[in-house]
């Protein structure tokens, strides 16, 4: 119990200094946009000229920043598709989004679920069960709006128990469409003033239509399933 706790401290201590780090040294100041706007042809030529580092280094990046909650997730995503092209940009950013998230989540389940769950293990007893059934249909909706934090959804399910390989699975697939808009518009970089622009009222409504695509096609199934079980007349 003992090296658990002590392995517990260290880890959270080393996740506070890298937060700590990335603003003392002045992280925020890089992860906007007009500083992307600004470097982007530098980093095109870095890129032309070194392809595989500059592609493994973004990647590691992005998963840290995932990994840690750290701001600048959407500037991140301009810069893939900025720098690399779509297709690059967008093969990159899915992964990295998708491997960091599910870190996110099990940092969140190895620092937290065990004091969460003395003092709100009933809850959480509850939780896991609807989980157990529903818990990929939920994510997987949760995942297509991105007006829900994705830093969020990651720390609720940490202190689920829902497996990790299905949190990543689920993540993939289900952040891909904001991915794919996100992307895109990195493309068009000089034709962004600001962040919000990209989610116009327009692409919301979009993304939450296709968030109740699980819940209908969970519906449809139960229906489905019913109907199969009538015994004939």
């Amino acid at each position: 119990m003992a090296g658990k706790a002590a392995g517990k401290w260290l880890t959270a201590l080393g996740a506070a200094l890298a937060v700590g780090a990335f603003f003392w040294l002045g992280g925020p100041r890089y992860f906007n946009l007009e500083t992307l706007k600004t470097s982007r042809d530098g980093l095109q030529a870095l890129y032309a000229t070194h392809p595989a580092s500059m592609l493994a280094g973004y990647f590691a990046l992005y998963v840290a920043a995932a990994a840690l909650n750290l701001p600048g997730a959407a500037v991140l995503t301009l810069a893939g598709s900025a720098v690399f092209g779509f297709w690059s940009g967008l093969a990159s950013v899915s992964f990295a989004s998708s491997v960091g998230a599910t870190l996110a989540c099990a940092l969140s389940r190895y620092l937290l679920r065990d004091w969460v769950r003395g003092r709100f293990g009933a809850v959480l007893d509850k939780v896991d069960r609807g989980l157990a059934s529903e818990g990929a249909w939920y994510l997987a909706s949760l995942r297509l709006v991105p007006v829900i934090p994705f830093f969020l959804i990651n720390l609720v399910m940490g202190l689920t128990r829902m497996p990790l390989g299905k949190f990543y699975l689920v993540s993939q697939l289900g952040m891909l469409p904001g991915t794919i808009v996100f992307v895109n518009a990195g493309t068009e970089l000089g034709r962004i003033d600001r962040v919000g622009d990209i989610l116009s009222p327009g692409v919301l409504g979009s993304l939450a239509l296709l968030a109740l695509f699980p819940v209908l096609a969970k519906w449809a199934l139960r229906r489905f399933r019913r109907v199969k079980d009538v015994p004939p007349a």
